[in-house]
């Protein structure tokens, strides 16, 4: 970002203008405020010396305009002073001591937030995967991972600002560049930097971010659109500030409380909407609008009426999307007019509440500008931020309100890049292994090593933003049992382990349906019900398809009472369900005696020979394979000694006296 002395001469700031910039600070900060900016200067001049910026101006001018933006953003002092030492780290040895002895470690931490969004900048910038992407149909994800993963990585949502303002002042010098540096400055502002702009409410860089970067990605579509506005943009201010004054003063006339606001579209906002309307320039009403803001429903109609008595309506430009409203819940009124001196004036109308509720809730505006998918989450985090730029207009309170810029909102996520600088978002703690999944499942199961920046680290590292990582595979293999387990931490991702134990399910599918289909078959044969449909077997286990429920038999996950069950359900549908069904033992000497079988009936029973069980023995029935169920001795060695393999063969039972 820092380079040195440009062919391109601009002059410096003197040290005059320098002066009396500083002094003009106190209209916005205190005395002593105004004093550690001047000491903030003093140490970049110093600093600065004969450094420009890639456009040809001089660091500190660059470092003093970015300051500037910020002041009429009402920004607190604090932000002011890290946005002139914001190079500080690249032209000032043991950068972090002097900045924390001299302004306080806030400062510091404000500076190493501004490198840390440095990284993002670099990838925004980059054109080769830019054009990779559009190739696969991938840039639009990949530009929102990089707006998410710049907000990830600071903790102080002042720090964005910063950057903000910084490549704005950018973008207003840009002409001193290369064509190919301006380019590729524009490309990353228009796709990076300006909607974050947007989604934060910072209208003022916005429409001049956005402007400013068309100039230089489509110079002549540019061109042609400024030229057929006929008027400049202060013009169509002037124009908009006449027409405010106007509905300010009726409105009054009429006894309606309202809030009187607009802006001219802008040239970037009325090419997208011709390209994304598929609107020629003439078909536009909209280039110039203003909003209006009543109290209640009934006011806003009032507002309506009135607009369209002073000037005449244009036939079939009006919506009603409070009796209507959109699908993302959006209430307004939008009308366009032939307004003063005959040009086309778009009006909206609404309630604070319903403006409220579309600058701060889930109809966000910008979501319907940019055309992206509703995210709840990411809606509400945006909203809260929006919030906190709204509170720096008002008052200082002895609370301070700055504290609230400090957040941890997007720290539920990591984002990082693959060696072609593809950004992956994956959970917070996530590992290398999450990461080799979230590209490819294959990719993951070969996985064997990590390179973190070109440093080796164990499978279980946890990633930290922007971070590039790289994969190190075998030709063949396969996951580790190990990395499911929890308390070794190889994995954090629910996708990644969801993976890993697909893999081991699934590795000897073949084996494991010949198995069930084996098991299946001889349940149906012990039932006597050889005829049974299998597919209504599958059905009843909850299975849609015959092949996975023998998968599922054949790897032990349906055990053989949940095959008996189904299959007895099916010969006896209209049969009532009991937990316990009776049934008669053959021997003789406990001829008063019955057994309960938990869950079967009609099934042969006897009695084991090895452990000879009588009343009131504790009991337990084991399924034969021939012979029907076996009753045995809880104690007896026999199914003491049973394998895991038949453990699904034990029934419970228990002895039911009948001394009638």
């Amino acid at each position: 970002m820092i380079h040195g002395s440009s062919s391109l001469q601009i002059p410096a700031l003197s040290d005059h203008d320098t002066q009396v910039w500083i002094d003009s600070l106190s209209k916005h900060l205190s005395p002593s405020e105004v004093e550690l900016v001047r000491q903030a200067c003093e140490l970049a001049t110093l600093a600065y010396a004969s450094h420009t910026e890639l456009t040809g101006v001089p660091l500190l001018q660059h470092a003093t305009g970015t300051a500037a933006i910020l002041i009429s953003l009402n920004m607190d002092a604090e932000t002011i002073i890290t946005t002139i030492l914001y190079a500080a780290p690249a032209h000032i040895d043991n950068w972090q001591e002097t900045l924390k002895a001299r302004f306080g470690s806030n400062i510091v931490s404000l500076v190493e937030g501004i490198l840390r969004i440095e990284q993002v900048q670099e990838f925004s910038e980059f054109e080769d995967l830019q054009a990779q992407d559009k190739e696969n149909g991938d840039y639009s994800k990949q530009i929102e991972s990089l707006r998410k993963m710049l907000l990830a990585m600071v903790q102080d949502i002042r720090v964005v600002l910063i950057k903000l303002a910084e490549r704005t002042q950018t973008l207003r010098y840009l002409a001193g560049a290369s064509e190919t540096q301006q380019k590729q400055i524009a490309r990353g502002i228009q796709g990076v930097f300006s909607p974050l702009a947007n989604r934060l409410g910072v209208w003022q860089l916005k429409w001049e971010m956005e402007d400013l970067s068309l100039r230089y990605l489509e110079p002549q579509l540019y061109k042609e659109v400024a030229k057929l506005l006929d008027s400049r943009r202060v013009d169509r201010e002037q124009y908009i500030k006449h027409v405010e004054d106007t509905l300010k003063q009726k409105l009054a006339q009429a006894g309606i409380k309202a809030e009187v606001s607009g802006r001219p579209k802008h040239i970037y906002s009325i090419i997208n909407k011709m390209r994304r309307k598929n609107l020629d320039f003439e078909q536009l009403f909209d280039v110039r609008a203003v909003r209006i803001l009543v109290d209640d429903v009934k006011d806003c109609y009032t507002a309506l009426s009135l607009v369209q008595t002073l000037w005449q309506a244009i036939p079939g430009e009006f919506d009603d999307y409070i009796a209507r409203p959109k699908s993302n819940n959006y209430r307004s009124l939008h009308t366009a007019v032939n307004g003063p001196e005959g040009l086309a004036l778009e009006v909206q109308i609404r309630t604070f509440e319903m403006h409220e509720y579309s600058e701060l809730g889930v109809a966000a505006h910008w979501r319907y500008k940019e055309g992206g998918k509703s995210d709840i989450v990411l809606d509400e985090k945006i909203a809260w931020l929006r919030q906190i730029l709204a509170w720096k207009e008002a008052p200082k309170d002895s609370g301070d309100i700055l504290e609230q810029f400090k957040t941890e909102l997007f720290q539920d996520n990591v984002y990082v890049f693959t060696p072609q600088g593809r950004v992956v978002d994956l959970p917070k703690d996530a590992t290398p292994i999450d990461f080799a999944y979230a590209l490819h499942t294959d990719l993951g199961h070969r996985t064997r090593g990590a390179k973190v920046d070109g440093h080796i680290v164990p499978l279980n590292y946890k990633l930290q933003n922007a971070e590039r990582v790289e994969i190190l595979t075998t030709k063949h293999g396969a996951p580790s049992r190990d990395w499911l387990s929890p308390t070794l931490g190889y994995l954090k991702s629910a996708s990644g382990r969801a993976k890993v134990r697909h893999w081991f399910k699934h590795q000897h599918a073949e084996e494991n349906i010949t198995h069930g289909r084996a098991r299946l078959d001889k349940e149906i044969h012990r039932a006597g019900a050889g005829s049974l449909n299998q597919e209504k077997i599958a059905q009843k286990l909850h299975f849609n398809k015959l092949e996975d429920c023998l998968n599922a038999i054949g790897r032990g996950d349906v055990s053989e009472y949940q095959m008996a069950t189904a299959i007895q359900e099916l010969l006896h549908p209209n049969a009532e369900k009991v937990s316990h069904v009776a049934v008669k033992r053959v021997p003789t000497n406990l001829s008063t005696t019955e057994v309960t079988i938990e869950g079967i009936g009609n099934l042969q029973t006897n009695m084991a020979k090895c452990c000879k069980p009588v009343f009131p023995d504790a009991i337990v029935g084991y399924v034969t394979c021939d012979r029907g169920v076996t009753i045995h001795r809880q104690a007896c060695t026999f199914i003491r000694r049973l394998g895991d393999e038949r453990q699904d063969r034990l029934l419970n039972a228990q002895w039911r006296a009948d001394k009638s």
